[in-house]
């Protein structure tokens, strides 16, 4: 593919040299770090005879490296493991992420803020970058559901980990007899599709509706009716867009959500497993949720569906969720389902 890039016709084309090197630039990703980590299993393997070779005064310096450089090694190679498991047709694609507040009222709109600020901390940790597209305030507090486009390498990849139920119990902060309550939110993740995959949705399946944008007051109000709701009549499915002054941005943006979501439920028809993405979420209430957090009586996050758990629920709330992800990840890796695999912290 590099050698293509020195043809004189290669630039003919600019938008097909365009993807020929984003292609490339994908698979020099996957290929080179493991390349590179050959590399240094043959120094180690080297390293091993010199020490063999060496006196017994000599060994133990050479020891204390080969053991800090095995260290590392170890640390790469389960970036690289991960990295594996991220070979979807969409992994690679940018998120579509929502936060819907379930049962529990006000608590669940807090909830549902917590959890906002939660998945972008957690997008800051990884480098990624996240555009409001839509949010609707609670009607006290918190918010009752937002909608953000997450964009980075691998974000659906590791994003869809999150598609679930979750449960949050505490003292509940309105509750002036400080009583423990709890409360539930869904995450929804579907990945952004592509100009490459056709979605061909009728105008006369479309419902548009147009209203004055919600603002938090002040000069950040918008005065005219540039916010956009798009209904899909046959499937029922809603998209809101709301971040962009233009209503002409907001609805091209909203129909690319609307063709990703329309894309994700084919797919799940077509799966013999339909519960991989609707029926997995199922009611966002008891029963159904995939991770636990408990901030009283005790303090524990715990993923029920791999067994993950952990006490640093601070840690958690602030952003560090890689190890829930990299833990379901593996979970749903053929050579590692049947196993039975040991999480805790």
């Amino acid at each position: 593919m590099e050698g293509q890039q020195g043809a004189p016709e290669f630039w003919a084309n600019s938008e097909r040299a365009q993807k020929h090197i984003g292609k490339l630039n994908a698979l020099k990703k996957a290929v080179l770090p493991v390349v590179a980590f050959q590399r240094k299993v043959d120094d180690v393997a080297v390293m091993v005879e010199l020490i063999e070779a060496a006196t017994p005064a000599e060994q133990e310096g050479y020891l204390k490296e080969l053991g800090q450089q095995v260290d590392a090694m170890v640390t790469e190679l389960d970036q690289l493991e991960i990295a594996s498991f991220l070979t979807g047709q969409f992994d690679r694609n940018n998120a579509i992420f929502s936060i819907q507040s379930g049962a529990g009222g006000t608590e669940s709109n807090d909830w549902a803020d917590l959890l906002f600020r939660m998945y972008n901390r957690w997008a800051e940790r990884r480098g990624w970058s996240v555009e409001l597209q839509d949010v609707q305030a609670g009607d006290q507090a918190g918010i009752s559901k937002a909608t953000v486009l997450i964009k980075g390498e691998n974000a659906y990849g590791y994003c869809k980990a999150e598609r679930g139920v979750h449960r949050l119990v505490r003292i509940s902060p309105f509750d002036s007899n400080k009583r423990r309550h709890t409360s539930f939110c869904a995450i929804d993740v579907v990945a952004e599709i592509t100009e490459e995959i056709a979605i061909d949705i009728p105008e006369a399946e479309i419902r548009v509706d147009v209203y004055r944008s919600s603002g938090k007051g002040g000069q950040g109000v918008n005065t005219t009716d540039s916010a956009v709701r798009l209904t899909h009549i046959p499937s029922g499915i809603v998209v809101v867009c709301q971040n962009e002054r233009s209503q002409i941005k907001n609805r091209a943006t909203a129909l690319n959500v609307l063709k990703s979501r329309l894309y994700e439920k084919k797919q799940d028809e077509q799966r013999a497993e339909m519960d991989k993405f609707y029926g997995e979420k199922g009611e966002i209430g008891w029963g159904s949720q995939i991770r636990s957090y408990v901030l009283q009586p005790y303090q524990m996050v715990k993923d029920l569906r791999t067994g993950m758990s952990t006490s640093d629920t601070q840690g958690v709330l602030d952003g560090d969720l890689d190890r829930f992800v990299n833990a379901w990840l593996r979970a749903g890796c053929p050579r590692h389902r049947n196993k039975d695999i040991q999480m805790e912290e």
